[in-house]
């Protein structure tokens, strides 16, 4: 069992002698191989045990990093040296990853401990984590239930108490709604914010790479070693990163908070609904504003993002065309055949149906009709945020209609299974913060999950929040 809340008294006790670091990271070894039902993991590094020596003594002699010693699973959509890469698709089964990814390298500099790579939906494609070549990934509070995707292995590893931390991806929701579904925080940063060099691209301008945690504290330390500028990312923003690990509960700069009427209509669970009334009367009565708001292109944000980001993702996985590396085709006479069996065969089924999506919204003839004018709509949400934020600090909603459903239940739906993302999809089409915080549960004891919504470059305001509730809650 773990003795310790979060990585200052896991650092503390590794000190003073109470915890052995390489004790520690055979614990979760052994956690991993005696919960691969839960099937978090493609791959696990036991060669991790070789850096645990080495960063216990660093901690000892007071020469180590901000992260030293904590344990941290990663996405397999994220490169790491010498690695598999395989983005949980067959297209990708036998591939080794050429670098490190910048943010790899960010949290190798600071003494953290890879332990291995996470399952998750096929090229982070999916919100159930279903769609995985690796077989879908459970959900550890009821393995009946999805862990949410397509950061499903992520999230699981660390609700599972496989590992300190993890990192994961969000293009649509993909690490707020895993972390709603399994109890535990999740944050997707302001677009830029952190490198997306070494991240294998599903939607170039909608993705992030972000940390998933256990607790608020772990949380912001990790994003804070996760952020900062990359010359090779030309997205990556240049602004200082503030001491996200340094905030505590301080609300002074967060005092009006947002209440979009849009989200909060039918189809929504009562249990989570609930929930954030429960929060709200909290917040008023602890000198909270709350503020009712308007986001009045809602209704166009699930429309929008599978225009745009299936446009993307024909374009970015155009690439797989069993030429060069991958997946190719043993059943091919001509060049032709060679492209079509390779995708064909490589991809499963959710991918194929976003690239043919995608594919056609960027046709001739419907170019202007889709594509052009979901670019339009997109401006729009972005200048409803923009107007929002000029009335209040932080917005707050449910992260997901529901909470985790059972395995199979949406598989066949893929309409239903998209129209699920309606809270988490606006953030990336505008670019800003959003935090999924634990809060409660519901009639089947399954994990409730609230959402808040930063400005852009804001995510202080969020880690603040997220350490004032945990105080609500004591």
């Amino acid at each position: 069992m773990l003795s310790y809340k979060n990585h200052s008294e896991k650092i503390e006790q590794i000190k003073n002698g109470t915890l052995s670091l390489r004790e520690n990271v055979l614990y979760f070894i052994n956690e991993i191989k005696a919960n691969k039902d839960i099937n978090a993991f493609n791959f696990l590094f036991e060669d991790c045990l070789l850096d645990a020596n080495r960063v216990e003594e660093k901690i000892k002699s007071g020469t180590s990093g901000k992260l030293a010693g904590m344990v941290i699973a990663i996405k397999d959509v994220i490169s790491i040296k010498d690695k598999p890469l395989t983005c949980s698709s067959k297209m990708l089964e036998n591939f080794t990853a050429l670098y490190d990814a910048f943010v790899i390298k960010k949290i190798i500099e600071e003494d953290a401990i890879i332990i291995g790579k996470t399952n998750c939906d096929e090229f982070a494609m999916g919100s159930s984590n279903e769609n995985s070549f690796f077989g879908a990934v459970k959900n550890p509070v009821n393995k009946s239930k999805v862990p949410g995707g397509s950061s499903g292995g992520s999230a699981a590893a660390v609700a599972a108490g496989l590992c300190d931390t993890s990192l994961g991806t969000d293009t649509g929701g993909s690490i707020r709604q895993p972390a709603s579904f399994t109890g535990i925080y999740g944050l997707k940063p302001t677009y830029g914010r952190v490198s997306r060099f070494g991240l294998t691209a599903f939607a170039s301008s909608f993705d992030s790479i972000g940390p998933f945690a256990n607790n608020s504290y772990d949380l912001s330390l990790l994003l804070e070693v996760l952020s900062g500028h990359d010359e090779k990312d030309s997205t990556s923003s240049p602004l200082p990163v503030p001491q996200f690990s340094k905030i505590k509960n301080d609300t002074d700069t967060i005092k009006r908070i947002g209440i979009p009427k849009e989200y909060f209509g039918e189809g929504l669970q009562r249990e989570i609904r609930e929930s954030i009334n429960n929060l709200i009367s909290q917040l008023k009565e602890n000198g909270f504003e709350i503020k009712e708001i308007s986001l009045p292109h809602s209704e166009f944000t699930i429309a929008t993002y599978y225009i745009l980001t299936t446009a993307e993702a024909s374009s970015n996985l155009a690439r797989y065309d069993g030429a060069k590396y991958g997946y190719r085709s043993k059943e091919s006479n001509n060049l032709e055949n060679l492209y079509r069996n390779s995708r064909s065969e490589g991809f499963g089924d959710e991918v194929k149906r976003r690239i043919m999506l995608g594919t056609y919204v960027l046709s001739s003839g419907y170019y202007d009709a889709y594509y052009k004018k979901a670019q339009k709509v997109r401006r729009m949400i972005q200048k409803d945020f923009i107007d929002a934020f000029e009335e209040v600090d932080l917005i707050l909603t449910p992260t997901s209609p529901y909470t985790a459903f059972d395995i199979g239940a949406k598989i066949s739906h893929p309409m239903e299974m998209y129209l699920g993302d309606i809270y988490t999809t606006s953030a990336n089409l505008a670019g800003i913060p959003g935090i999924n915080i634990p809060h409660g549960f519901d009639e089947q004891n399954m994990p409730i999950g609230i959402q808040f919504l930063a400005n852009q470059f804001k995510e202080e305001n969020l880690v603040a929040i997220a350490n004032y509730i945990n105080e609500l809650k004591k």
